[in-house]
């Protein structure tokens, strides 16, 4: 029997390594990417209906409750697919900042795409399931496997990284949104070679900090029209982070540190500052 009624939480994500290694004909970047899920979430709640259509209703920050919606999208993509007559409705509660690098849209795609999967006695494969996903957009796969992964590709070729080391962040969203396309556009593309064997190898042979990882080639670009990002990781490492740096395309900042004692000491440091949105959040193998 089917379940009629399902929640999930969606997490967030931090790009702890961003590095851009091509750009390809139809005008995507190409990239080598580590990506870890941290404990921020937005929860997703899912009901099955009779009438064959899909509504969502959003709460918390403020976001589209139409077709542009991933979450809608993914219900209406997987139901297709899948050649189920239900109609699904959908009420989300967002708690990821919107258009700050964090993932939150994509993140809901894939929840979405998970829950009615299991929902429905897993009609489509995992394939099937990356594929739908990638359609929605290149972050959207990541978010299926649940755990850290080295990203290629676009970011739809995925790796999971095993035995990630747990560390605790201070992920900081000031009050301004910045478009990923923008960031791509005014990218000056300095291509990196030999990027993706380095990062095996240093994973692999397992003698690294997360700290001595953090890079990310957007951050120039970012920072250039908000030049408060440079501030924010400055009072991070103040505050006693063993590194900071920009998240995907901005404008969120994070710290990783290596307890929650210190992380939670840097979180009162960073509030009392008014940043904008502090989050102290555990990062790696995230399962609803």
């Amino acid at each position: 029997m089917n379940i009629t009624d399902y929640t999930i939480k969606a997490p967030a994500k931090i790009n702890i390594h961003l590095k851009v290694t091509g750009r390809r004909p139809d005008g995507y970047h190409e990239l080598v990417s580590i990506m870890v899920p941290v404990e921020i979430f937005d929860i997703i709640d899912l009901k099955v209906s009779s009438d064959a259509q899909i509504r969502i209703n959003c709460m918390g920050r403020e976001i589209p409750a139409d077709d542009s919606n991933l979450a809608y999208r993914a219900a209406g993509d997987f139901m297709s697919r899948a050649g189920i007559r239900d109609g699904i409705s959908i009420s989300l509660v967002k708690n990821i900042p919107v258009a700050a690098g964090l993932g939150g849209g994509s993140s809901d795609g894939a929840a979405v795409l998970l829950a009615l999967n299991n929902m429905y006695s897993r009609p489509l494969s995992q394939a099937e399931l990356h594929k739908l996903a990638l359609n929605l957009g290149a972050d959207v796969p990541f978010f299926l496997m649940e755990a850290p992964c080295l990203a290629t590709g676009v970011g739809e070729i995925l790796e999971p990284i095993r035995n990630w080391p747990e560390a605790w962040y201070i992920i900081v969203t000031p009050p301004i949104q910045v478009s990923t396309a923008w960031v791509y556009r005014n990218l000056k593309l300095k291509l990196t070679t030999g990027e993706y064997d380095y990062i095996v190898k240093t994973l692999k042979n397992g003698n690294f900090t997360i700290s001595g990882l953090l890079e990310n080639d957007l951050e120039t670009v970012t920072t250039a029209s908000f030049p408060l990002i440079n501030t924010l990781k400055k009072l991070l490492v103040d505050a006693g982070a063993e590194g900071a740096i920009m998240s995907g395309s901005g404008p969120s900042v994070f710290g990783v540190f290596a307890s929650r004692e210190k992380a939670e000491s840097a979180k009162d440091i960073l509030a009392s500052h008014n940043p904008g949105d502090v989050f102290l959040a555990r990062g790696g193998v995230v399962k609803e």
